[in-house]
């Protein structure tokens, strides 16, 4: 009986520090998150008029690039043929594999796109768009990134898009996400048909820092107030420009910057893999595989 009544003192014991252990565990944790309150103001802030949120698209809103999967579905219906389909499918997979844009392959599917739609008329381009928005981006729109623009959306602030794709697909995205709008590389057009010439040049690294200082300027925004979302390096420009600069599923060169610049980060691609090259973990690796493996074939061909 002795040993027993040990036992239960024990037990009993054992019980209360528990409950001491959990209550003091809650207070800290109470304590932790006022003072983290107290760091961190609320973000956005409800009805900062003179904010807004800039988004990059390719890697950033959407995995991949937007262009390439436009060219997909110029394929699809027939504006070109299987050597230029190729090209944009050698592309995406090594812009999958890589998880950055290399400027050299951005600029021959620039030059593709262009010499794809010229002699069409931008409003049949506007209206495939819609249609090449299902087909192959609306799975593809990253929930976290998408999370973040919304939490913009309902602080009453507007939302842009910032990107090197065509405008007239990147105003397609920003319009389906419920976003106030775009910026986007703008091809030359008379009389409501493409030329096959740019405006300027594409909406790419330091031109898109001087998109969004001509926009905050002609909608009255404060820059220091706003906020910007970038994966790549090439984005550094534009995310400089802003109070709130977000590194989002960030390539190496981004990721050591906003470190060293205390830039919040966040990473909505899962698995180590992902981590580190990018990835986009979501597409499956067996997505990724295949994707290589039909680009490899179609190179081969091609030659």
């Amino acid at each position: 009986m002795a040993a027993l009544g040990w036992l239960t003192h024990r037990r009993r014991s054992a019980t209360a520090r528990s409950v001491l252990a959990g209550e003091a565990s809650a207070e800290a944790a109470r304590k932790s998150t006022q003072e983290l309150s107290e760091r961190e103001p609320a973000f956005p802030v409800p009805g900062d008029e003179r904010a807004a949120a800039f988004f990059d698209l390719d890697n950033t809103v959407m995995q991949g690039a937007a262009l390439f999967h436009f060219g997909r579905g110029l394929y699809k219906r027939k504006f070109f043929d299987t050597r230029e389909l190729a090209r944009f499918a050698w592309q995406q997979a090594w812009f999958r594999l890589a998880g950055v844009e290399d400027p050299e392959h951005m600029q021959e599917a620039r030059d593709s796109a262009l010499s794809i739609v010229q002699g069409h008329r931008v409003s049949e381009l506007q209206s495939i768009g819609e249609e090449i928005y299902d087909e192959y981006m609306a799975e593809r729109i990253w929930p976290g990134t998408r999370a973040l623009a919304q939490a913009h959306l309902d602080a009453g602030q507007r939302v842009w898009l910032v990107t090197a794709a065509p405008v007239e697909i990147a105003t397609v995205i920003a319009r389906r996400l419920g976003l106030t709008g775009a910026l986007g590389t703008v091809a030359e057009s008379v009389d409501g048909v493409y030329t096959g010439k740019l405006v300027g040049e594409p909406l790419h690294g330091p031109a898109k820092a001087e998109a969004v200082r001509a926009l905050a300027l002609a909608e009255g925004l404060d820059l220091s107030r706003c906020a910007a979302y970038s994966d790549s390096h090439n984005d550094i420009p534009m995310l400089s420009l802003v109070g709130h600069p977000y590194a989002i599923n960030p390539d190496s060169k981004l990721r050591k910057h906003a470190r060293r610049m205390d830039w919040r980060l966040r990473d909505y691609r899962t698995g180590r893999k992902a981590a580190k090259v990018g990835i986009p973990a979501a597409a499956g690796v067996g997505a990724v595989a295949g994707g290589t493996a039909a680009a490899i074939a179609l190179h081969r061909k091609r030659r």
